[in-house]
């Protein structure tokens, strides 16, 4: 794995027209400088997945930038990517929450999703992605991601509900940032709304800082390990197919955006070290973790593709993960200031799949199409239980489970039918 980067022209500047490529850099300062805009970048949507499901944001942040180094070296250094806290884990570590079960059992999901993308992710190297996209189609990948973010409603209005005004507040503001602020301020709307939020709380007297006060500026993190569990495995499946959509997907637009074709060649690597680093993370207490869309703003913003910026990244997110003060002030955020945030957050999360079938020309005049994403979507956001033995099914793995068969038995059947 080379980790020696060509220096991009004079190291300081980027000439009209073009970019800096993955494996050169500029002069090491403006490296520092853009590996700690990464972790800007990042740092809003890491933390908010340990604060709303109540994982240690310390091990969160350890193992988000341990997966970020893990995820560079198994693809070559050649695939810039940050890896973070994936929101497809909050449904199903919402449903062990909901059932009083411990957070050690949902660690136990993580772990077993990350082995499962560890194994397609080897798959993949051997015999390339076509199966992946037979099994699961744009019309399936869309509804699949569409129901996680629309299943979730119930829980951001009950944050909401927490505090009414703290989440308006938030709410307003993140939406506002986005449409009046362009560039990298643009993309942090959802630092900015929680920072509104928070300033709301701390004036109106809602805050309570004696936990910060208490905290070490030093510390290990926060590490745990899991407690085996079957019982919600079920609810933590859909979430491969997830993370496999948004590392392919992450994997396409970098090729893209750089012009690289070869880069699609890394996709097998890419699956195998999320699903390692997700593995890792779940075996010591952290949130699983995905290739994040932020980072990709970053990059196409500053023209900046260089992988030596998340080297520094991941570095930057271990050193933080060593300071227990800071998860103590993350932790200070309101629940109405996370309601105000996951309305959107959320609702984001289900619009993606919606985005995947336009993007695709999902043509919804066709009956399998139609059944395929109108089926799964109602049992997602009805969320149905659905029991065999100890396991217990939910909306999202019973709506997955729909949106594949719905699509493959109708369309088995309707080619079957036509050769008659």
């Amino acid at each position: 794995m080379p980790l020696n980067w060509t220096l991009h022209h004079d190291g300081k500047t980027i000439p009209d027209g073009e970019i800096v490529r993955p494996g050169e850099r500029l002069t090491w300062p403006r490296t520092i400088g853009l590996g700690a805009q990464h972790v800007v970048a990042m740092f809003g949507a890491t933390f908010l997945v340990p604060t709303i499901t109540g994982f240690p944001v310390t091990a969160t942040l350890f193992f988000s930038g341990l997966g970020t180094i893990l995820f560079l070296v198994l693809t070559q250094n050649r695939l810039p990517s940050y890896l973070g806290s994936s929101f497809a884990f909050l449904a199903p570590i919402g449903a062990v929450a909901a059932s009083g079960a411990s957070i050690e059992v949902a660690m136990f999901g993580i772990l077993v999703t990350g082995v499962l993308l560890a194994v397609v992710g080897a798959i993949v190297v051997r015999t390339g992605i076509g199966w992946i996209n037979a099994l699961m189609p744009p019309v399936v990948a869309g509804s699949i991601v569409a129901l996680i973010g629309f299943n979730l409603a119930p829980t951001a209005v009950t944050n909401a509900k927490a505090g009414p005004w703290m989440a308006v507040v938030t709410l307003v503001v993140l939406v506002l940032t986005v449409v009046v602020f362009k560039g990298l301020v643009g993309r942090l709307s959802i630092i900015v709304g929680v920072l509104a939020g928070y300033v709301y709380a701390a004036v109106t007297g809602a805050l309570d800082f004696q936990p910060v006060r208490d905290a070490k500026l030093f510390g290990l993190p926060d590490f745990s390990t899991p407690e085996v569990s079957w019982v919600f495995i079920p609810a933590f499946l859909p979430v491969v197919l997830v993370l496999i959509a948004e590392n392919v997907g992450h994997v396409r637009s970098v090729a893209q955006l750089t012009g690289d074709d070869t880069i699609n060649q890394r996709t097998g690597r890419a699956l195998l070290a999320d699903g390692i680093a997700t593995t890792i993370a779940g075996a010591g207490g952290g949130s699983g973790t995905t290739t994040y869309g932020e980072n990709i703003g970053v990059m196409a913003a500053t023209r900046v593709y260089s992988t030596a910026a998340y080297w520094v990244a991941g570095a930057i997110a271990i050193l933080l993960s060593f300071s227990p003060k800071i998860g103590a002030l993350i932790n200070t955020i309101p629940t109405g200031v996370l309601g105000g945030v996951t309305i959107a957050l959320y609702g984001l999360i289900g619009i993606v799949g919606i985005k995947i079938w336009i993007d695709n020309h999902v043509d919804f005049s066709v009956p399998v199409n139609q059944l395929t994403a109108g089926v799964a979507l109602v049992i997602g956001i009805g969320n149905p239980e659905l029991k065999v033995g100890d396991m217990v099914f939910n909306g999202i793995a019973l709506g997955t489970i729909a949106a594949l068969v719905v699509f493959h038995v109708m369309t088995f059947v309707e080619k079957q039918r036509r050769r008659a």
